[in-house]
């Protein structure tokens, strides 16, 4: 019991004294992940848009894909990512393994369905009515798709917040396309592992307490977000 006291105590130093690898490490982490959101939501908010306003072929079977690969474990987009850009992988001359270019595509491949399936699932259930409400008052094409974004703006803003938090919490896929390499590719989840394994509790449980803040702060914008919307 002594040595989590112990841990918790020098964990409370390294955050209140500004240790500069700790709060570089922090940054590092914060940036990729809100990089690696915003080319998602670039991505995955016309996808889920389109596909659950549209009836096409198939529209059960996308669902079903884009559900399961909300749940993709990152391992497995690890390995994969890193077979496309190791050496002998087909984007091997890009010589991007190791880079946080890598981390960014692997985090992408995540959060991607992430939101491409929260944004589809509330589409699907309230966009239609919207959008033709919007076309019954005479709204052109570009005015329907501001109304309908403006609608749906708390599912959108759940969507995206939901995949920052993965993101930002991830550690499978970018310590294999990562490598958790010192100064270069070590962000805060895998300064965890490997401070956990090394038995250096103080500077893993002060990674630890950084990530439940940031998970606190996300889930208290989001709830006052949906509250002040309700009102």
């Amino acid at each position: 019991m002594d040595y989590i006291l112990e841990g918790f105590q020098e964990a409370l130093k390294l955050i209140i004294g500004f240790d500069r690898e700790v709060y570089r490490i922090i940054g590092f982490s914060i940036l990729i992940s809100m990089f690696s959101t915003l080319v998602s939501i670039i991505l995955g908010i016309p996808i889920g848009l389109i596909s659950g306003l549209k009836d096409f072929h198939f529209k059960k079977a996308y669902s079903r894909i884009i559900y399961t690969m909300m749940g993709l474990p990152p391992v497995v987009v690890g390995l994969l990512v890193a077979l496309l850009l190791s050496r002998r992988g087909p984007l091997g001359h890009l010589e991007m393994m190791y880079t946080p270019t890598a981390m960014i595509i692997a985090q992408t491949v995540l959060v991607t369905p992430i939101i491409i399936g929260n944004i589809f699932n509330h589409t699907k259930e309230h966009g239609k009515m919207i959008y033709e409400v919007s076309k019954t008052m005479g709204a052109n094409p570009w005015q329907r798709l501001f109304f309908l974004i403006n609608e749906l703006r708390v599912a959108l803003f759940i969507a995206m917040a939901s995949g920052f938090g993965r993101a930002v919490s991830e550690v499978g896929a970018i310590m294999i396309v990562g490598g958790n390499i010192k100064g270069h590719t070590r962000v805060m989840t895998t300064y965890i592992a490997m401070n956990n394994s090394m038995g250096n509790y103080g500077s893993s449980i002060a990674m630890g307490i950084v990530l439940l803040i940031i998970s606190f702060v996300l889930n208290a914008l989001m709830y006052k977000y949906i509250e002040g919307d309700a009102i």
